[in-house]
Order: structure tokens, then C-alpha cells, then sequence
């Protein structure tokens, strides 16, 4: 049996009623993956499922059962398991597309035959929501040169709401734990942290033009929907924390020029989403300004270069400044435009 090319991290809490419909496209990588499905504590039959799996593909399939974590702990335990080349997670709601699956594993395989494996493939990701017979594709194609190996000096500016999200890697294992990746526990929205705290240690990269990951939308108690962001503002905050302190200003300024641009724009718009979560609630309003003002001054107070940055010269300078009202009507508004754009509010 030749090497692992891909070790998919699957995450699931009280996941029985969709977790199948994941899996099931994983296997059809057949014995080049090494699937890890992570039971973080469900009380329902999670558990049982993810058994009947490795008894049944012992060779590809591991189960892991661990008291509940969250999220990042999940990928955490898929992490420390890996075997494969490249690591991928795939949420047990989602899927992978089997046609770009293979066309994944085919060019990793020409890559490794060859010995040019860049540190990350990038492919396309689909927002879908079933309900709403809605497709929404996220795509690089005016990011990256298509079908071959670059650097960061041929990355183009990244617009908008628009960066790397963890939907579209494919990044090297080695890489991931050279960076010392470990995502924070009992915390949602830490695909953020997962998006950006390797970057600086990415130095090749491939992009496929494919539609290999499809993001579901539609259930209510995804972490994506406006009643869970809003409600869960603080973990929001909490994460842009943490990517805000995981290099300071004076060593993004030492990184590429390109790498650099990217870097900021992925911390303007966590910024942006940390202001959307935290305005847009209608209670706890004074609890809301408090957190919005510790994080500036704390912000303040430990990187100085940072906080004038965000606050004086990036996209959100000027809302920054504005009234909180003001802010949660802009932010709102916003999180209604995208909401209708991919439809999946």
C-alpha cells in the first residue's frame, strides 16, 4: 500500500441524522485517505455510527470518542491522528464532491510521483442550501494562477468578504504542526484561526479549479445563522482575539509584501464580523459596548502598531468611530446582504 495522500478530520457532535452523507463521499477516496471521525461527546448515537465505520473500513477508517470540546478540540484530535500528506477537515454536515475528489487525488498523486508537492491545495467551495434549490461557489480564479505551483508573489489582492477559509484548503500535515496549530477548545468559529495562523508557513501552493467542498445551509442551529451569531458574539470576539495576537504588526510588516496584504485583509474582515456579531443583538446592549471596548483597549495596550491600523486605516476605520447605533444598522445591513446573496438566511 502506497502512503497516505489525505487525512480527513471529521468533527461530529450528535451528528447520527447526517453524518452518513459526509462520510460516505469520503470513502470514495478509497485507500489513499485515512478518515478520522472525532465523537465529541454526543449523546446521540454519533458514537455508535462512527464504530460501525472502522469495523467495517478498518483500513481507512479511525474512530475517536473524547468528551465534548467543541469544535477546535475535534480538530485537535484529528490533527494529533494524522497520517496522511496533507490534512483536510470536513464537517459532519458537509461533503466533498466525489468527481473533484478524484481529480484532487490524481494531481497529488502527480505531484508526489514528481516530488514538487507545494505546502497547499486550494479548491472552490459551495455554499448549498437544498431548501432553497441554491448554489453559491466560492471561487480563487482571480486569486490564483489555475493548474500550477506558485508563490505568494503571484497572489493576487483579495477583495471584500472574500479570503482563504478552511472549506478551501488542502495544507500540508508537517506544515500544520510546524506552526504549532492548535485551535482553542469550547469555542465556535475557530475555522477562522485555522485559515490564518499557517499562512506565514505556506511558501507553495497549488490551485484547482474544482467545486470540491460543499458547505450545507439550512439547519437552524448551525453556527452560521444570524441567531447563533448574535448570540455567540463573545466567542466571535474571543477568536479574532486570538488571530490579532498570533503575529504581531512589526512581523507581518517582515512578511512578503503579498502575504503581508493578505494577512491584514484577513484580520480587516474578522474584525468586521467580530463588529457584526457584537452590534446586531437588541439585549444586553450595555454588555455589548463593554466587550467591544476591552477588546480595543486591550488591543491598544499590547500592540499599539495594530490598533492604529485597524482602527485609523482598514475597511471598518470609519465604523469604528460611529455611534453604536450607527454601527449595528451598517453591520446589519450588511449581514442582510450576504445573507441574501447566498441565501442562506
Amino acid at each position: 500500500m502506497g502512503d497516505i495522500l489525505i487525512t480527513f478530520a471529521v468533527p461530529c457532535y450528535n451528528s447520527a441524522a447526517y453524518m452518513r452523507n459526509c462520510i460516505d463521499t469520503l470513502l470514495t477516496a478509497g485507500e489513499a485517505a485515512q478518515i478520522v471521525i472525532v465523537n465529541d461527546g454526543s449523546s446521540d448515537a454519533t458514537g455508535a455510527i462512527a464504530d460501525e465505520y472502522a469495523a467495517k473500513y478498518p483500513s481507512v477508517v479511525e474512530a475517536v470518542h473524547k468528551e465534548n470540546g467543541g469544535h477546535g478540540s475535534g480538530v485537535n484530535a484529528g490533527l494529533e491522528r494524522a497520517k496522511g500528506l496533507f490534512f483536510k477537515v470536513v464537517d459532519s454536515d458537509d461533503r466533498l464532491d466525489p468527481e473533484s475528489l478524484s481529480k484532487v487525488l490524481d494531481r497529488i498523486r502527480a505531484d508526489h510521483a514528481s516530488g514538487t508537492l507545494p505546502d497547499m491545495y486550494v479548491t472552490n467551495y459551495v455554499y448549498e442550501k437544498p431548501s432553497a434549490h441554491s448554489r453559491f461557489p466560492r471561487r480563487y480564479e482571480k486569486n490564483f494562477p489555475i493548474g500550477r505551483m506558485f508563490g505568494w508573489e503571484e497572489v493576487k489582492p483579495f477583495r471584500f468578504s472574500n479570503v482563504l477559509l478552511m472549506h478551501s484548503m488542502l495544507v500540508r500535515t508537517q506544515v500544520l504542526r510546524d506552526c504549532g496549530l492548535r485551535l482553542p477548545e469550547h469555542s465556535f468559529y475557530v475555522d477562522n484561526i485555522y485559515a490564518y495562523q499557517p499562512m506565514p508557513h505556506v511558501k507553495t501552493m497549488f490551485y484547482l479549479d474544482v467545486d470540491l467542498y460543499r458547505y450545507y445551509i439550512g439547519r437552524e442551529d448551525q453556527s452560521v445563522s444570524r441567531k447563533n451569531i448574535v448570540a455567540r458574539y463573545k466567542q466571535q470576539v474571543g477568536v479574532t482575539d486570538y488571530m490579532i495576537r498570533c503575529y504581531r504588526y512589526a512581523q507581518l510588516k517582515e512578511m512578503h509584501p503579498r502575504l503581508k496584504r493578505y494577512m491584514k485583509h484577513d484580520i480587516n474582515v474578522l474584525m468586521c464580523l467580530s463588529l457584526m456579531f457584537t452590534t446586531g443583538g437588541k439585549d444586553d446592549l450595555a454588555e455589548r459596548k463593554a466587550t467591544l471596548k476591552r477588546m480595543w483597549s486591550d488591543l491598544k495596550a499590547e500592540d499599539r502598531e495594530m490598533y492604529n491600523f485597524l482602527r485609523h486605516r482598514s475597511y471598518i476605520a470609519l465604523i469604528c468611530w460611529m455611534p453604536f447605533s450607527w454601527q449595528r444598522f451598517f453591520t446589519t445591513a450588511g449581514y442582510y446582504y450576504f445573507s441574501k446573496k447566498l441565501k442562506c438566511s
